[in-house]
């Protein structure tokens, strides 16, 4: 079952999958024009979910966060409920206020995977029953009805994955907010800012306060962050585009591609051109 809903005037989609064949998204071919936030829940086994050309683990009874411009597939897509839907439909950066979920929920680096109780599972359950209602209920509210929707799924997902992020001792909201304001402004500024040094100072913080604050929350440092942020988007360029490796070093702010090479191979333990030759870059990119 594939349900859709588009907004004419606005462009805004939202889209639900259930007991659907053939759920994945490849962003630089046939999805490049349909930018999908995604949200999957895992009802049944654990399988195998394959984003940007590498494999992880989707245990039962758990939820995965998709950014838009990340590929997927599923090994048995027909177990997997989704959500998705594009910013013309709603902007969880402009109404960040709402749902508290930006530079964290969805991420590029870290796939965020929330575990879900039986109580949880029971309440995802009721609101996709709803979801569907609602999809088949043509009337001059469905669209608000919707909406109210996915911002109450959005929220009631943030919760869940909050209370598992956060550490026992509870940190003030302030503290929180300011990972999740780092984390977005890496995505926005990765290709040209490499330094912790900027980031730091666009959040009126030191790069010693920064990585204090990050290692408070048991996570990577920022400098790691940022690392892995190119490294993604340098592996989704290797291996779904046909661009040079200099075109890709200049397009991910690097000055020599020597440089760009040595940086990779220290982060993946291979050279770029033997990465976009290797088996997994050969078969998610062809």
């Amino acid at each position: 079952m594939r349900l859709k809903l588009k907004e004419e005037n606005t462009g805004g989609e939202l889209l639900l999958f259930k007991e659907e064949a053939g759920l994945d998204r490849l962003v630089f071919s046939k999805d490049r024009f349909n930018k999908y936030f995604t949200i999957a829940w895992n009802p049944g086994e654990s399988q195998t979910v394959t984003i940007d050309g590498a494999e992880y683990e989707f245990p039962p009874n758990s939820l995965l966060t998709l950014l838009f411009n990340q590929s997927f597939s599923f090994e048995n897509s027909e177990t997997i409920v989704a959500w998705q839907f594009n910013r013309e439909f709603y902007c969880i950066i402009d109404h960040d206020s709402e749902v508290s979920c930006v530079g964290f929920l969805f991420s590029s680096t870290d796939h965020m995977l929330v575990e879900l109780d039986e109580a949880a599972q029971q309440k995802l359950q009721l609101l996709s029953d709803i979801f569907i209602q609602e999809f088949h209920t043509s009337d001059h509210i469905q669209n608000e009805m919707l909406l109210v929707l996915l911002k109450r799924l959005i929220i009631y997902i943030t919760r869940l994955a909050k209370s598992g992020y956060i550490p026992g001792k509870m940190l003030p909201d302030e503290r929180f907010h300011i990972i999740r304001k780092f984390n977005l402004l890496v995505e926005a500024s990765f290709k040209t800012e490499h330094s912790v040094s900027f980031y730091a100072q666009q959040l009126c913080k030191s790069p010693k306060t920064l990585s204090n604050l990050f290692a408070l929350f048991n996570q990577k440092t920022p400098s790691q962050i940022i690392q892995e942020r190119i490294m993604v988007e340098a592996k989704r360029l290797l291996c779904y585009t046909d661009r040079s490796i200099k075109h890709i070093t200049f397009e991910l702010g690097f000055e020599d591609v020597s440089y760009f090479s040595n940086f990779f191979k220290k982060n993946a333990g291979i050279s770029p051109s033997d990465f976009r030759n290797s088996p997994i870059a050969i078969k998610e990119g062809k």
